[in-house]
């Protein structure tokens, strides 16, 4: 995936394929890639460890996974058998379920809970081929709670071999019990929220969910305003259900505007002419019945385009992020490269993130092997077919799935 533009569409003829390669590692880091056999006689001069594999596979970047809402607890089964009967998203919150039902489980849930939740779900994407994984909070919506969110992450991040990307998204609604509007909500979050993050270094990155229910553009105006100044890195729940989150990521500078089923024309030849990583989230389509987010049209207006699962308990309940990036490239009519730099290198680029996306020198030794000779088997498949050996690090992953307690 070494040598791609950033930006606009790739064909396959684009794509680098080695074959008969080997990768040289050191420190965790990539120190060459190339010919095995080159390789090889290299390392033995040099008293080197060598390792050949056996049997065919084919070998990619580690997966990255630009925006998942992994640290939650409980479940919102019974939002999406209300969906499934016809109900809408706004409904179902009247009837006690969406965000808010997820928001009492959370705050419920111990700190302990919450880190075996993250490692649990973590591990599970690593054997999928994941190594490098977003994880919002959100689910807190007081300062407090936030923090116990973040530090949860933290702690998770500690005793997994995926990389944990924490990001703030105490802005996702108003939270029921809070005695204000939407403006006194944000105020506190910037005032007493913010800087505590800065004080323990909990996170880099500030979300914001965009949209009629949640804040409108002109709510989180001042709110981005002021993470900005404390130097976070911002990026934003945008244009799911109406538009206008897209336009004010695009004048925030924000790393990524996530979603964008709603996006209109206007909407994709602006993110065109950006440097906003153009994100979409089928696994929320799939979840939610509605259409994907228009990556096709997206892509030839200019844009980067990243593909993250939107892993959550409410719209997102899958996780399976190959899955859902094969099924997106189906229905969009996207080439094999676009689709895998989705959740390569594009994917790093939404993270801010110049380490890994690709097997070149100076990068992660982050891989994952699938146990096929041809690299089109993996979309083919559509995620059905699983990762024979993954390795974060330089270092081989167990097989294990640890149980959630």
């Amino acid at each position: 995936m070494s040598g791609l533009p950033l930006r606009g569409p790739l064909r396959d003829t684009r794509l680098t394929v080695l074959e008969n390669a080997g990768l040289m590692e050191h420190k965790g880091l990539v120190h060459e890639v190339g010919s095995f056999a080159n390789l090889e006689t290299r390392a033995r001069k040099q008293g080197m460890e060598v390792q050949r594999l056996e049997q065919e596979v084919t070998a990619f970047p580690g997966f990255i996974d630009s925006h998942t809402h992994i640290c939650f607890a409980g479940s919102r089964a019974a939002d999406y058998a209300m969906r499934n009967t016809g109900l809408s998203y706004l409904e179902i919150a009247r009837a006690g379920g969406g965000i808010m039902e997820t928001v009492g489980r959370t705050r419920e849930a111990s700190a302990a809970d919450l880190v075996a939740g993250v490692i649990q779900r973590a591990t599970r994407h690593l054997l999928d081929g994941v190594t490098t994984v977003e994880v919002k909070s959100g689910y807190g919506l007081s300062v407090q709670e936030e923090l116990k969110l973040l530090r949860a992450i933290r702690e998770a991040s500690r005793a997994v071999p995926p990389d944990l990307v924490p990001t703030c998204l105490a802005a996702h609604v108003v939270p029921s019990d809070f005695p204000g509007r939407a403006a006194e909500y944000l105020q506190l979050l910037a005032e007493d929220l913010l800087p505590a993050i800065k004080v323990e270094n909990l996170c880099s990155r500030v979300d914001a969910f965009v949209e009629e229910s949640a804040f409108s553009p002109d709510d989180i105006a001042p709110y981005f305003s002021r993470a900005r100044e404390l130097g976070f890195d911002l990026t934003v729940h945008a244009d799911q259900f109406t538009s206008g989150g897209s336009e004010l990521a695009v004048r925030f500078g924000a790393l990524s505007a996530d979603h964008l089923e709603a996006s209109t024309p206007r909407d994709i030849e602006r993110l065109g002419k950006s440097q906003v990583i153009a994100t979409a989230l089928p696994g929320a389509s799939l979840g939610l019945g509605c259409g994907y987010a228009p990556a096709r049209a997206l892509l030839d207006a200019g844009a980067c385009l990243a593909i993250a699962s939107d892993w959550n308990p409410g719209s997102a309940p899958m996780g399976r992020l190959l899955l859902q990036a094969s099924l997106l490239g189906a229905a969009e009519k996207l080439s094999h490269t676009e689709v895998l730099a989705g959740i390569t290198c594009r994917a790093a680029a939404a993270l801010g993130l110049s380490d890994r996306g690709s097997l070149a020198t100076g990068n992660l030794a982050d891989l994952v092997a699938f146990p096929v000779g041809d690299y089109r088997e993996v979309l083919y498949q559509q995620g059905s077919l699983r990762p024979a050996m993954v390795w974060k690090k330089g270092v081989l992953c167990g097989q294990e799935l640890p149980e959630l307690k």
